[in-house]
């Protein structure tokens, strides 16, 4: 069974507070997993961003959303109760409760309104609106779908930029890459190492850390297609001939299976970066690319509010 969306939550939570009791969050979230018999994999599953436990923010949004209808209320912090409307709306015996529901309430047609005018924002000359008004998916997770989705076009754009640089320009921006990600000491050091002619299947070295207590050997290969196992063996086979323990194999194309496969055979460390790892890192450490905007996103500070009702 996936797991449920935040109105499909919100009829269940209502029930459970149809008692008249105050509930505690935390048990309610308990109660309905239970009800949902949610396995630990599904307990753990996370939100794009990591931030939170997906079930738990969904049924956070549940509640939340009842309370702009009115329908509960929060008189301390952590808890929550049903009002006499949620009664009411109980003893119509819905079905379901879900936004079209709660939208008789004039309290959250308002709020609606409310965060789609707020919300709504233009990137890139794109209008993004606020998709958790009339879809099924919590605030941050309908943000982090929206950032995903622009930082899926922005990585797919930018290895095709990548792929139709010169040789020598590429060398250039895996010094650039390694060097912003904490390696080579420097910039005029990680130059010094990187991007000089190959030695038996080696690029260049370059320090792992500032002091240099340790080396890495660097393969960067501007491809297309598909690296196999040969180039993975002859990059091993110099790592060997230098002792050297440690070595990354920087490409713009992919690695074939048997690559991968023998690269975690081998006693000798050789990380593989291919074309879309080599992008994602990219914008990680903002190396060829430029922050457009930034969205910070908060939430209520509670110890703020200790002792007060809410």
């Amino acid at each position: 069974m996936p797991i449920p969306d935040y109105q499909t939550l919100m009829l269940p939570v209502l029930r459970i507070a149809a008692d008249g009791q105050e509930h505690r969050f935390r048990d309610v979230v308990e109660a309905l997993a239970g009800e949902y018999k949610l396995t630990d994999n599904e307990r753990a599953t996370r939100l794009p961003s990591g931030t939170a436990p997906l079930f738990d923010n969904r049924v956070g949004w549940a509640r939340t959303y009842l309370k702009q209808a009115g329908v509960v209320e929060s008189k301390r912090r952590g808890f929550f109760s049903i009002t006499d409307r949620g009664r009411d709306l109980l003893a119509q015996n819905p079905s379901r409760i879900d936004n079209g529901t709660l939208d008789r309430y004039p309290e959250f047609a308002a709020f609606r309104q409310r965060k789609v005018t707020d919300t709504s924002a233009t990137a890139n000359g794109t209008q993004l609106a606020n998709s958790t008004i009339v879809g099924e998916a919590t605030p941050e997770e309908s943000f982090a779908q929206a950032y995903e989705r622009l930082r899926a076009n922005l990585e797919a754009e930018l290895l095709s930029q990548v792929r139709s640089c010169t040789p020598s320009f590429f060398e250039r921006l895996v010094i650039d890459l390694l060097v912003a990600m904490g390696y080579g000491g420097s910039r005029a050091d990680a130059g010094q190492v990187l991007g000089r002619s190959g030695d038996g299947g080696i690029d260049g070295t370059i320090k792992e850390d500032k002091l240099g207590l340790d080396v890495i050997y660097v393969q960067a290969k501007k491809w297309d297609g598909t690296v196999g196992r040969p180039e993975i063996q002859k990059f091993a086979g110099a790592l060997q001939g230098q002792r050297a323990h440690k070595g990354v194999f920087i490409t713009t194309a992919t690695f074939s299976r048997e690559a991968r496969e023998y690269a975690g055979l081998i006693s000798t460390r050789v990380i593989l970066v291919d074309g879309t790892q080599l992008v994602k890192l990219m914008t990680d450490h903002n190396v060829g690319v430029s922050p457009l905007t930034s969205f910070e996103i908060k939430k209520i500070d509670s110890d703020y509010f200790e002792g007060e009702a809410l």
